[in-house]
């Protein structure tokens, strides 16, 4: 764990129900840190499901290719995923945020928090990091924080070309566009913080600057919010659970794994989210697309 993001949590079976008293400190310790880890955890999709539905209403496990057949909240995240993934073992342009993202921020709803569990998990490689929006927040200077706190940016689906992803993915991107115009700093509905919003692979520019300006201010602001400062990388076991608040963290899978033989496969769920609201008490705005709605 590091100093300001991440905590592993001892002690408790998250495959039987819960009391009302380890819901209260699992989720105290997830508004505190971030993101929360439990180690030796061997859950079924049934267990995983049960275990997420204490703590909110589980989305369908993804807006472009849905969920498991049985158990429609379960998102199956493999090594190989999309059709094309060999191909896109590395992406063409690379910067420091590449592949960071906050889940779905294209929605006027995003996931509150996503819960994944490891299943088959590679010997070395194949680790996560997370940073906190909150802390990154709290390190900008006064007058770059009450400048960002007036303006809002858009975030949408990347729109990928059949030769990236294959026809699936681009078929399941159009059939599902979401774009929405979110504050750039957003305030956490439950702590009160003020995070710094910006999901690096959904933000896609900030409104009423010029594309130059747009350009240049995100890559400050996104090389800031990697920083790794307020970032935890975390080494997965079998049986090992993350459990993480979207509200106030973006997350990176290093593609480390695509260097080896070694398989990945995990499991997600996300949790139904409000529309997130500005310093000003402003909320988010749809551009395109329905809310994400709970099974």
């Amino acid at each position: 764990m590091s100093v300001n993001t991440g905590a592993e949590i001892h002690g408790v079976d998250l495959r039987e129900p819960l009391s009302a008293a380890e819901v209260a400190v699992i989720r105290d310790a997830l508004m505190q840190w971030k993101v929360v880890f439990f180690r030796d955890q061997e859950m079924d999709h049934a267990q995983h499901v049960h275990f997420a539905r204490q703590f909110g209403d589980p989305t369908p496990g993804h807006v472009v290719f849905g969920g498991d057949g049985e158990y429609p909240e379960i998102y199956s995240i493999a090594k190989y995923r999309t059709a094309n993934s060999k191909k896109r073992s590395r992406p063409a342009t690379h910067r420091p945020w590449t592949g960071w993202h906050t889940d779905i921020t294209s929605a006027i709803n995003p996931p509150w928090a996503s819960i994944l569990r490891g299943v088959i998990v590679p010997p070395y490689g194949g680790d996560t990091y997370w940073t906190n929006l909150a802390v990154a927040y709290q390190k900008l200077s006064p007058k770059m924080q009450s400048w960002l706190e007036t303006l809002t940016a858009v975030h949408r689906l990347h729109m990928p070309t059949e030769t990236e992803n294959g026809k699936e993915y681009l078929d399941g991107a159009e059939a599902n566009w979401m774009e929405a115009e979110h504050p750039l700093v957003r305030v956490h509905p439950e702590t009160g913080e003020k995070v710094l919003y910006c999901s690096p692979s959904f933000i896609h520019s900030i409104v009423g600057l010029s594309a130059n300006e747009s350009e240049a201010l995100l890559h400050m602001l996104l090389e800031h919010a990697v920083r790794s400062d307020w970032t935890v990388r975390f080494k997965w076991e079998p049986g090992s659970v993350a459990f993480w608040d979207n509200r106030a963290t973006a997350h990176l899978a290093p593609r480390d794994i695509f260097d080896v033989d070694f398989d990945r496969q995990f499991y997600r769920v996300t949790l139904n989210g409000d529309i997130p609201k500005g310093p000003d008490g402003a909320r988010s705005k749809s551009i395109n697309g329905d809310p994400i709605t709970a099974l």
